[in-house]
């Protein structure tokens, strides 16, 4: 029988789940290059379909590329925040990402040529890109556990970051990711304390055999996408 962690490491793991945050906010400091290391080879043993390991890590230090990535990334936010109607203004107060503060810029993509991994992608060829973001949650736990923020910005144009990045074709990136020092973490979700969302209730989420008929399913109203904010 498998022995479980004992209760100090086990309050360990769940304190990384909870406290994680979508940091935003980042004070100046460099990441040491071993914890660095670390945080990318927590990324790296995610688990992934048909074990593919389809993320691909482009880690940005040239400063002019950085503020390239951070260009695309304010003309879609302007473009996000003309989509939102009339919260428009409420959008456009929010900070949705901390690329010119941050230590690290990562760019996580998919690979190219994933249409030759057939194992647990034929009916489901997403599985992919689920698989990536196992490697970002991987990545955001193990940063909380050194005491770094992480922040997830999907505000970009694809094909303007595949260009700038010099991705093949088939390639995708999926996340750009500020890491860094940050003088604290959010007691709550950030856009939960900018009232833009709350979290729901569990049972919400969670049914037993089959879809609850006439209950509330537990996806967003309908409207434009906002970054994600837990």
């Amino acid at each position: 029988m498998a022995q479980p962690f004992d209760e100090a490491e086990r309050a360990a793991v769940y304190r990384a789940i909870y406290e994680r945050r979508d940091m935003r906010h980042f004070v100046p400091g460099p990441i040491d290059p071993a914890t660095l290391a670390r945080l990318l080879d927590a990324a790296h043993h995610a688990p992934s379909v048909g074990f593919m390991q389809p993320w691909r890590i482009v880690r940005i230090t040239d400063p002019s590329l950085r503020e390239q990535l951070h260009a695309t990334v304010e003309r879609e936010r302007i473009a996000t925040a003309d989509a939102l109607g009339k919260r428009r203004d409420e959008f456009m107060k929010l900070k949705v990402e901390g690329m010119r503060e941050c230590a690290e810029v990562l760019v996580f993509a998919l690979m190219d040529r994933r249409e030759t991994h057939i194992f647990g992608r034929r009916t489901l060829p997403e599985m992919d890109l689920a698989s990536v973001a196992c490697a970002i949650q991987n990545m955001w736990l193990a940063a909380r556990a050194e005491g770094l923020g992480m922040g997830w910005v999907s505000i970009f144009d694809v094909d303007e970051v595949r260009a700038l990045l010099a991705m093949p074709p088939g390639a995708k990136p999926v996340a750009i990711l500020c890491v860094g020092q940050v003088e604290a973490f959010y007691p709550q979700p950030m856009l939960e304390m900018e009232h833009w969302a709350k979290r729901k209730a569990l049972g919400e989420c969670v049914f037993e055999n089959a879809w609850p008929q006439g209950e509330p399913d537990c996806a967003p109203a309908p409207g434009p996408d906002v970054p994600p904010g837990v």
